[in-house]
C-alpha cells in the first residue's frame, strides 16, 4: 500500500487475486471508515467500506451517477463513460427506463423460467457426464447457462454468444495499453445489437428486445441512444455476474468441502446457502461505479464536500462485523442475512430474482447428480481471471 503526498492511499490496495478480499478493508472499517484514496484513473475519491455508510450512499439521491457522464472523474476503468445508461441515470430518468422491464423481471415472471433453466443445466449436466471427467465446469455450465437464459429472453442469437463474449470481454479490462480496444468492443457491440433492433422492427416477436422497440416506436418512451444502450446493458450485466459468480461459487464449495457435502446432505439447504455465498463471495475486483456528491453531506463521521466523488466496496460492507456475526465465516444457517451483494436503494440489480433461480438450479443439480464432484487440480492451481472488473476463474477443472 502506498500514500500520496496529500495522505490519499493508492487505490486499489492491491491486485485481486482468486477470491481473497484485502485486508485493509478490515482495518479501515474498525478505524477509518471513510477515507480518502487515489482511484487509477480521474484523481481523489472517498471509499466508504461500512455497511451502513455503503447503504447511505446507494440509497440518498444526493450522491449523483448521473453526474459521472462524460466527465473525467475519480473511476477504476480506463475510459470516461459518456453514453447514459440505466446504470448511470438518477431518478426520474432512471425510474422511466426501469419500469419498462421491470414487469420481465418480476418474481413472478422470473418464477416460470424455472421449468427452462432446469431443462438447460440438465441438457449441460447430461452433455458434462456423457463427455466424461475431467471436464472444465466453467466452460461446461456456468457460462452457457446465464447466456442461454439471457438470450432466450432478449432475443438474442444463441450462437452469436462467442462474438458477444469477446466484446464484454473486452470492456471489461481494468487497464489496457491500448484504449482502442475497449472503445472498438464497445462499438461493435452497439452495432450489433442496432443490427438486432432493426430485424425486431421487421419481424416482432415476443420477446424484451422487441418490448423495447415497441416502447421505443409507438410509446416514445427512450430514445433510439436509449434503446441501443439498454440492449447491449441487458445482454452484458445479463450473463457476466451470474456466469462468474457460478464459477466462483463452485471454487468456494468444492475448496471447502464441508460445504459442499452439507449440500449434498440436505438439498433444502440451497436457497440459504446462495445467499450466504453471495454474502461472503466478493464479485467486484474493486469499489464500483463512482457516485458524485451533490451538497455537503455528513458521512462517516466526515464532510463530502459537493462536488466530491464517492466509492463502495459492497464485499466489505458483507464482511462488516457489526450486521453480520463471524463475517468472514461462511455459515449456510446464518439467520436474516441481509446482504447487499445486489446493490441497494434505486440501482438494486434488475436481474437479482434471475441470478438466484439460475445459480440455486445450477449449484443445486451439480450436489443431486454429481455428489462426488471435486475439483480436479489442487484449489492453488486453479487459474483466476485477471485484469477485470469482476473476479472469475478462468477455468474450473472437475472430475467426480
Amino acid at each position: 500500500m502506498t500514500t500520496t503526498e496529500h495522505g490519499a492511499q493508492t487505490y486499489p490496495f492491491s491486485a485481486a487475486e482468486g477470491l481473497a478480499l484485502n485486508p485493509r478493508y478490515a482495518e479501515l472499517r474498525r478505524d477509518e471508515p471513510l477515507t480518502r484514496v487515489t482511484m487509477p484513473y480521474g484523481g481523489e475519491a472517498w471509499l466508504a467500506t461500512r455497511y451502513a455508510d455503503i447503504k447511505t450512499v446507494l440509497a440518498d439521491a444526493r450522491f449523483s451517477r448521473a453526474a459521472t457522464v462524460g466527465a473525467d472523474v475519480p473511476r477504476g476503468t480506463p475510459l470516461v463513460q459518456q453514453d447514459s445508461s440505466i446504470l448511470s441515470m438518477d431518478p426520474p430518468e432512471h425510474t422511466r427506463l426501469r419500469r419498462l422491464v421491470a414487469k420481465a423481471f418480476t418474481a413472478r415472471r422470473i418464477g416460470g423460467l424455472r421449468p427452462r433453466a432446469q431443462q438447460v443445466v440438465d441438457e449441460l449436466v447430461d452433455t458434462m457426464i456423457a463427455a466424461g471427467p475431467p471436464a472444465d465446469l466453467a466452460a461446461s455450465l456456468a457460462w452457457p447457462l446465464p447466456i442461454t437464459v439471457i438470450c432466450e429472453m432478449l432475443g438474442v442469437p444463441f450462437e452469436d454468444r462467442d462474438r458477444f463474449r469477446i466484446w464484454t470481454d473486452q470492456l471489461m479490462a481494468l487497464s489496457t495499453t491500448d484504449q482502442q480496444t475497449i472503445l472498438d468492443a464497445r462499438e461493435q457491440l452497439n452495432d450489433y445489437l442496432a443490427g438486432l433492433i432493426a430485424r425486431r422492427r421487421q419481424q416482432p416477436t415476443e420477446d424484451l428486445l422487441s418490448v423495447l422497440v415497441a416502447a421505443r416506436d409507438e410509446g416514445d418512451q427512450l430514445s433510439e441512444t436509449e434503446l441501443v444502450t439498454f440492449g447491449v446493458t441487458l445482454l452484458v450485466a445479463g450473463h457476466e455476474t451470474t456466469a462468474n459468480q457460478t464459477g466462483n461459487f463452485m471454487y468456494t464449495l468444492l475448496s471447502q468441502r464441508e460445504h459442499w457435502d452439507a449440500l449434498v446432505a440436505d438439498p433444502d439447504l440451497v436457497p440459504a446457502a446462495i445467499e450466504e455465498l453471495l454474502r461472503y463471495t466478493p464479485l467486484g475486483a474493486g469499489a464500483g461505479f463512482p457516485r458524485i456528491a451533490t451538497e455537503d453531506i455528513e458521512l462517516g463521521g466526515r464532510t463530502v464536500r459537493a462536488g466530491d466523488a464517492v466509492v463502495v466496496q459492497i464485499a466489505s460492507a458483507n464482511r462488516d462485523a457489526a450486521v453480520f456475526d463471524e463475517p468472514d465465516v461462511l455459515d449456510f444457517a446464518r439467520p436474516d442475512n441481509q446482504h447487499v451483494a445486489f446493490g441497494h436503494g434505486v440501482h438494486h440489480c434488475l436481474g437479482a430474482q434471475l441470478a438466484r433461480l439460475e445459480l440455486q438450479i445450477a449449484i443445486g443439480t451439480l450436489a443431486r447428480r454429481l455428489p462426488g464432484l471435486r475439483l480436479a487440480v489442487p484449489a492453488d492451481e486453479v487459474v483466476w481471471k485477471s485484469n477485470r472488473l469482476v473476479r472469475g476463474v478462468r477455468e474450473l477443472p472437475v472430475e467426480w
